[in-house]
């Protein structure tokens, strides 16, 4: 792994000097065009996989570490990303975007999740989880129409996990109540409590909104 891994990082110089060996070898004479074709074979796969696909496998590693440095220089190392075939492009963005979330620069996140959502997924959950960020972010700059549309399609498309599904489901219930559809408050918190969530901004939240919504008619 860690040799494949040494490949990606390196594929494009080794694949450049891989094409100037075969060129010089051939322009000398020493050796043969059709001697030489596994090298420009191999060169070319190399560079195109370079552009078409990137080196994005490399960055699960310093995600997990927490590594954000060495994430930031792994996607500054894609040059050119409207190469990139559609489905990592559209995980290229979506990285750029949590990246720039992570310095609370919502603008410009909010501008890669966009063009990661208008790319598209192969992975509906993936698209999911795009929206539900992209909703969230609506409700904090009090655009609760854009958000509300965010977190419908968040839901239908589908969330990986029950802590963003409760999430998804208690920003619904946010909104429902500031729109006073209370039926509708009510059955989105029921989904976010049936999530069953641990992490303790969300349960918090769960218990605060549990103080008042009861007393709501509906």
């Amino acid at each position: 792994m860690k040799f494949y891994n040494l490949i990606i990082k390196y594929r494009f110089w080794l694949s450049l000097l891989l094409a100037i060996l075969a060129v010089i070898l051939n322009v000398s004479g020493t050796v043969g065009f059709w001697a030489m074709f596994p090298l420009y074979f191999i060169a070319l796969i190399g560079l195109l996989s370079h552009f078409l696909i990137g080196p994005l496998r490399l960055i699960q590693k310093p995600m997990e570490e927490g590594n954000v440095e060495e994430v930031k220089k792994i996607m500054d190392s894609i040059w050119f990303p409207g190469m990139l075939i559609k489905p990592v492009r559209s995980t290229y963005y979506t990285l750029k975007g949590n990246l720039a979330m992570m310095n609370q620069d919502f603008d410009e996140a909010e501008k890669n999740l966009k063009k990661s959502s208008s790319i598209g997924s192969s992975m509906p959950e993936a698209e999911g989880a795009n929206k539900l960020q992209l909703g969230m972010m609506a409700m904090q700059k009090g655009d609760m129409r854009g958000a509300e549309g965010y977190l419908r399609a968040a839901l239908k498309l589908g969330i990986p996990d029950n802590e963003s599904k409760a999430v998804a489901n208690l920003g619904m219930c946010q909104i429902m109540m500031n729109k006073r559809e209370f039926r509708a408050a009510k059955d989105f918190f029921r989904k976010a409590k049936a999530c069953n969530p641990t992490t303790p901004e969300v349960v918090n939240q769960i218990k605060e909104i549990q103080k008042y919504i009861s007393r709501v008619p509906g």
